[in-house]
Protein backbone atom coordinates (compact mmCIF):
# COMPACT_ATOMS: atom_id res chain seq x y z
CA UNK A 1 0.00 0.00 0.00
CA UNK A 2 1.42 3.35 -1.05
CA UNK A 3 1.66 6.35 1.22
CA UNK A 4 -1.22 8.07 -0.58
CA UNK A 5 -3.42 5.02 -0.18
CA UNK A 6 -2.63 4.89 3.53
CA UNK A 7 -3.55 8.56 3.89
CA UNK A 8 -6.80 8.02 1.98
CA UNK A 9 -7.67 5.01 4.16
CA UNK A 10 -7.03 7.00 7.36
CA UNK A 11 -9.10 9.91 6.05
CA UNK A 12 -11.99 7.64 5.07
CA UNK A 13 -11.94 6.06 8.52
CA UNK A 14 -12.06 9.49 10.19
CA UNK A 15 -14.92 10.54 7.94
CA UNK A 16 -16.90 7.36 8.59
CA UNK A 17 -16.61 7.69 12.37
CA UNK A 18 -17.39 11.39 12.79
CA UNK A 19 -19.07 12.91 9.71
CA UNK A 20 -22.66 11.99 10.54
CA UNK A 21 -22.51 13.05 14.20
CA UNK A 22 -20.69 16.25 13.27
CA UNK A 23 -23.39 17.12 10.75
CA UNK A 24 -26.06 16.67 13.41
CA UNK A 25 -24.16 18.90 15.81
CA UNK A 26 -23.63 21.55 13.15
CA UNK A 27 -27.36 21.55 12.45
CA UNK A 28 -27.96 22.52 16.10
CA UNK A 29 -25.45 25.33 15.58
CA UNK A 30 -27.01 26.75 12.41
CA UNK A 31 -30.61 25.52 12.23
CA UNK A 32 -30.19 24.93 8.48
CA UNK A 33 -29.60 21.34 7.34
CA UNK A 34 -28.05 22.25 4.01
CA UNK A 35 -25.66 24.72 5.60
CA UNK A 36 -24.73 22.11 8.21
CA UNK A 37 -23.88 19.50 5.59
CA UNK A 38 -21.95 21.98 3.48
CA UNK A 39 -19.98 23.17 6.50
CA UNK A 40 -19.01 19.62 7.47
CA UNK A 41 -18.04 18.79 3.90
CA UNK A 42 -15.93 21.95 3.74
CA UNK A 43 -14.24 21.00 7.00
CA UNK A 44 -13.30 17.55 5.69
CA UNK A 45 -12.14 19.02 2.38
CA UNK A 46 -9.84 21.37 4.21
CA UNK A 47 -8.62 18.46 6.33
CA UNK A 48 -7.72 16.44 3.22
CA UNK A 49 -5.86 19.40 1.73
CA UNK A 50 -3.83 19.66 4.94
CA UNK A 51 -3.79 15.98 5.79
CA UNK A 52 -0.10 15.83 6.86
CA UNK A 53 -0.92 18.42 9.51
CA UNK A 54 -4.26 16.89 10.50
CA UNK A 55 -2.89 13.34 10.68
CA UNK A 56 -0.43 14.24 13.46
CA UNK A 57 -2.93 16.41 15.35
CA UNK A 58 -3.84 15.02 18.80
CA UNK A 59 -7.55 15.38 17.94
CA UNK A 60 -8.21 15.17 14.17
CA UNK A 61 -11.98 15.11 14.73
CA UNK A 62 -11.72 18.29 16.78
CA UNK A 63 -9.67 19.89 13.99
CA UNK A 64 -12.41 19.12 11.46
CA UNK A 65 -15.12 20.27 13.89
CA UNK A 66 -13.41 23.62 14.44
CA UNK A 67 -13.08 24.13 10.67
CA UNK A 68 -16.73 23.19 10.09
CA UNK A 69 -17.97 25.50 12.85
CA UNK A 70 -15.88 28.38 11.53
CA UNK A 71 -17.33 27.91 8.05
CA UNK A 72 -20.88 27.61 9.38
CA UNK A 73 -20.58 30.87 11.34
CA UNK A 74 -18.74 32.86 8.67
CA UNK A 75 -20.14 36.42 8.62
CA UNK A 76 -20.45 36.55 4.81
CA UNK A 77 -23.15 33.86 5.01
CA UNK A 78 -25.49 36.59 6.23
CA UNK A 79 -25.46 38.05 2.72
CA UNK A 80 -26.91 34.85 1.26
CA UNK A 81 -30.42 34.00 2.48
CA UNK A 82 -29.93 30.29 1.77
CA UNK A 83 -26.82 30.05 3.94
CA UNK A 84 -27.75 32.48 6.69
CA UNK A 85 -28.02 30.79 10.12
CA UNK A 86 -31.70 30.40 10.99
CA UNK A 87 -33.58 31.97 13.87
CA UNK A 88 -35.98 29.03 13.86
CA UNK A 89 -35.45 25.43 12.74
CA UNK A 90 -35.98 24.96 9.02
CA UNK A 91 -37.28 21.97 7.12
CA UNK A 92 -34.84 20.26 4.77
CA UNK A 93 -36.43 21.16 1.46
CA UNK A 94 -34.33 20.90 -1.64
CA UNK A 95 -34.55 23.64 -4.29
CA UNK A 96 -35.91 22.54 -7.65
CA UNK A 97 -32.59 23.09 -9.40
CA UNK A 98 -30.59 21.18 -6.77
CA UNK A 99 -29.55 17.61 -7.56
CA UNK A 100 -28.40 15.37 -4.77
CA UNK A 101 -25.16 13.41 -5.37
CA UNK A 102 -25.72 9.78 -6.21
CA UNK A 103 -23.74 8.57 -3.21
CA UNK A 104 -25.87 10.51 -0.73
CA UNK A 105 -28.86 8.70 0.72
CA UNK A 106 -30.68 11.35 2.73
CA UNK A 107 -34.31 11.82 3.65
CA UNK A 108 -36.13 14.87 2.41
CA UNK A 109 -36.44 16.46 5.82
CA UNK A 110 -34.80 16.63 9.20
CA UNK A 111 -37.10 15.27 11.84
CA UNK A 112 -38.53 17.93 14.08
CA UNK A 113 -39.04 15.57 17.01
CA UNK A 114 -41.38 16.36 19.87
CA UNK A 115 -42.70 19.89 20.50
CA UNK A 116 -40.39 20.14 23.50
CA UNK A 117 -37.42 19.36 21.25
CA UNK A 118 -38.48 22.03 18.79
CA UNK A 119 -38.86 24.54 21.62
CA UNK A 120 -35.35 23.69 22.83
CA UNK A 121 -33.95 24.10 19.32
CA UNK A 122 -35.68 27.48 18.95
CA UNK A 123 -34.27 28.60 22.29
CA UNK A 124 -30.84 27.45 21.21
CA UNK A 125 -31.01 29.31 17.92
CA UNK A 126 -32.13 32.49 19.70
CA UNK A 127 -28.77 32.69 21.46
CA UNK A 128 -25.94 34.74 19.97
CA UNK A 129 -23.60 32.58 17.89
CA UNK A 130 -20.62 32.73 20.33
CA UNK A 131 -22.82 31.68 23.27
CA UNK A 132 -24.50 28.96 21.23
CA UNK A 133 -21.16 27.54 20.16
CA UNK A 134 -19.78 27.53 23.71
CA UNK A 135 -22.93 25.80 24.99
CA UNK A 136 -22.81 23.09 22.32
CA UNK A 137 -19.14 22.36 22.92
CA UNK A 138 -19.31 22.30 26.71
CA UNK A 139 -22.78 20.93 27.44
CA UNK A 140 -23.56 19.24 24.12
CA UNK A 141 -20.24 17.45 23.61
CA UNK A 142 -19.06 17.36 27.21
CA UNK A 143 -15.81 19.25 26.60
CA UNK A 144 -14.02 20.83 29.53
CA UNK A 145 -14.07 24.57 30.06
CA UNK A 146 -10.40 24.96 29.14
CA UNK A 147 -10.80 22.93 25.92
CA UNK A 148 -13.91 24.92 25.04
CA UNK A 149 -12.10 28.21 25.54
CA UNK A 150 -9.21 27.01 23.37
CA UNK A 151 -11.49 25.98 20.51
CA UNK A 152 -13.51 29.21 20.49
CA UNK A 153 -10.26 31.20 20.84
CA UNK A 154 -11.30 32.98 24.03
CA UNK A 155 -10.00 33.19 27.56
CA UNK A 156 -11.31 30.78 30.16
CA UNK A 157 -13.26 33.50 32.07
CA UNK A 158 -14.80 34.69 28.78
CA UNK A 159 -15.86 31.14 27.88
CA UNK A 160 -17.35 30.66 31.35
CA UNK A 161 -19.26 33.92 31.00
CA UNK A 162 -20.71 32.91 27.64
CA UNK A 163 -21.72 29.52 29.01
CA UNK A 164 -23.40 31.03 32.07
CA UNK A 165 -25.27 33.58 29.97
CA UNK A 166 -26.48 30.88 27.56
CA UNK A 167 -27.78 28.70 30.40
CA UNK A 168 -29.59 31.65 31.96
CA UNK A 169 -31.28 32.52 28.68
CA UNK A 170 -32.46 28.96 28.13
CA UNK A 171 -33.65 28.65 31.75
CA UNK A 172 -35.71 31.83 31.37
CA UNK A 173 -37.23 30.71 28.08
CA UNK A 174 -37.81 27.06 29.01
CA UNK A 175 -38.56 26.83 32.74
CA UNK A 176 -39.89 23.28 32.23
CA UNK A 177 -36.31 22.05 31.82
CA UNK A 178 -35.70 22.64 35.49
CA UNK A 179 -32.44 24.55 35.10
CA UNK A 180 -33.39 27.30 37.52
CA UNK A 181 -31.89 26.96 40.98
CA UNK A 182 -29.65 24.04 39.96
CA UNK A 183 -25.90 23.84 40.40
CA UNK A 184 -23.83 24.51 37.26
CA UNK A 185 -22.78 20.87 37.11
CA UNK A 186 -26.38 19.71 37.24
CA UNK A 187 -27.39 22.25 34.60
CA UNK A 188 -24.70 20.88 32.32
CA UNK A 189 -25.93 17.33 32.83
CA UNK A 190 -29.53 18.25 31.99
CA UNK A 191 -28.58 20.18 28.88
CA UNK A 192 -26.17 17.52 27.68
CA UNK A 193 -28.84 14.82 27.85
CA UNK A 194 -31.35 16.99 26.00
CA UNK A 195 -28.92 18.27 23.36
CA UNK A 196 -27.55 14.78 22.68
CA UNK A 197 -31.05 13.43 22.10
CA UNK A 198 -31.97 16.43 19.96
CA UNK A 199 -28.93 15.96 17.74
CA UNK A 200 -29.51 12.21 17.38
CA UNK A 201 -33.09 12.87 16.24
CA UNK A 202 -31.80 14.57 13.08
CA UNK A 203 -31.26 11.80 10.53
CA UNK A 204 -28.83 12.87 7.83
CA UNK A 205 -26.17 11.09 5.79
CA UNK A 206 -23.24 13.27 4.71
CA UNK A 207 -21.48 12.93 1.38
CA UNK A 208 -19.21 9.94 0.90
CA UNK A 209 -15.57 10.28 1.83
CA UNK A 210 -14.38 9.55 -1.71
CA UNK A 211 -16.47 12.38 -3.15
CA UNK A 212 -15.16 14.71 -0.45
CA UNK A 213 -11.57 13.84 -1.34
CA UNK A 214 -12.16 14.26 -5.07
CA UNK A 215 -13.92 17.57 -4.49
CA UNK A 216 -11.07 18.75 -2.33
CA UNK A 217 -8.53 17.85 -5.00
CA UNK A 218 -10.54 19.61 -7.70
CA UNK A 219 -10.85 22.70 -5.52
CA UNK A 220 -7.12 22.65 -4.82
CA UNK A 221 -6.40 22.30 -8.55
CA UNK A 222 -8.69 25.23 -9.40
CA UNK A 223 -6.98 27.37 -6.79
CA UNK A 224 -3.55 26.51 -8.20
CA UNK A 225 -4.62 27.22 -11.77
CA UNK A 226 -6.17 30.53 -10.74
CA UNK A 227 -2.96 31.56 -8.99
CA UNK A 228 -0.86 30.61 -12.03
CA UNK A 229 -3.25 32.43 -14.34
CA UNK A 230 -3.14 35.63 -12.29
CA UNK A 231 0.65 35.49 -12.18
CA UNK A 232 0.83 35.02 -15.96
CA UNK A 233 -1.66 37.83 -16.54
CA UNK A 234 0.37 40.19 -14.38
CA UNK A 235 3.58 39.27 -16.24
CA UNK A 236 1.85 39.79 -19.60
CA UNK A 237 0.54 43.20 -18.55
CA UNK A 238 4.01 44.21 -17.40
CA UNK A 239 5.52 43.11 -20.73
CA UNK A 240 2.91 45.03 -22.73
CA UNK A 241 3.55 48.18 -20.71
CA UNK A 242 7.28 47.86 -21.36
CA UNK A 243 6.68 47.52 -25.11
CA UNK A 244 4.09 50.27 -25.45
CA UNK A 245 5.75 52.85 -23.25
CA UNK A 246 8.35 54.91 -25.32
CA UNK A 247 11.89 54.54 -24.17
CA UNK A 248 12.71 58.25 -24.05
CA UNK A 249 13.83 59.90 -20.94
CA UNK A 250 13.85 63.67 -20.79
CA UNK A 251 15.69 64.94 -17.77
CA UNK A 252 14.19 67.84 -15.98
CA UNK A 253 15.89 71.19 -16.73
CA UNK A 254 18.45 72.31 -14.21
CA UNK A 255 17.31 75.35 -12.38
CA UNK A 256 19.73 77.64 -10.60
CA UNK A 257 19.49 77.53 -6.93
CA UNK A 258 18.08 80.63 -5.29
CA UNK A 259 20.92 82.45 -3.52
CA UNK A 260 21.16 85.71 -1.68
CA UNK A 261 22.50 88.69 -3.71
CA UNK A 262 26.20 89.30 -3.39
CA UNK A 263 27.18 92.52 -1.62
CA UNK A 264 30.66 93.90 -2.17
CA UNK A 265 32.15 94.89 1.09
CA UNK A 266 34.95 97.45 1.24
CA UNK A 267 38.04 96.00 2.77
CA UNK A 268 38.61 96.91 6.33
CA UNK A 269 41.31 99.56 6.83
CA UNK A 270 44.71 98.35 7.73
CA UNK A 271 45.91 100.44 10.69
CA UNK A 272 49.59 99.45 10.45
CA UNK A 273 49.93 100.47 6.81
CA UNK A 274 48.16 103.81 7.41
CA UNK A 275 50.47 104.66 10.30
CA UNK A 276 53.57 103.95 8.15
CA UNK A 277 52.20 106.12 5.34
CA UNK A 278 51.57 108.99 7.75
CA UNK A 279 55.13 108.70 9.14
CA UNK A 280 56.71 108.72 5.70
CA UNK A 281 54.69 111.79 4.72
CA UNK A 282 55.94 113.69 7.80
CA UNK A 283 59.58 112.81 7.00
CA UNK A 284 59.24 113.97 3.41
CA UNK A 285 57.67 117.22 4.61
CA UNK A 286 60.62 117.94 6.90
CA UNK A 287 63.12 117.25 4.13
CA UNK A 288 61.39 119.73 1.82
CA UNK A 289 61.39 122.39 4.55
CA UNK A 290 65.08 121.80 5.22
CA UNK A 291 65.98 122.30 1.56
CA UNK A 292 63.96 125.51 1.38
CA UNK A 293 65.41 126.99 4.61
CA UNK A 294 68.90 128.71 4.06
CA UNK A 295 71.72 127.38 6.09
CA UNK A 296 72.49 130.11 8.63
CA UNK A 297 75.90 129.78 10.11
Amino acid sequence: MTQREQAAHAFDDLHARHAAALTQQTYLLTGRPRLARRAVEQGFRLAWQRWPQVAVDPDPAGWVRAAAYEYALTPWHRLCPGLRPARKPKHFQEPKDFREPKDVQEPKAFREGEPSDRALLEALLSLPAPYRRALLLHDGLGMGLYETAAEIEASTPAAAGRLTHARERIAERLPELGLGGQEPVRQGEILRARLTGLAAAQQVAPAAAQSVRSGSERSDLRTTLAAVGLTGLFALATLVMMIVTPDHYTPSPDRPLATAPHTRLSPAPRRGADIRKQGNAAVRKRLRQARLTPDAR
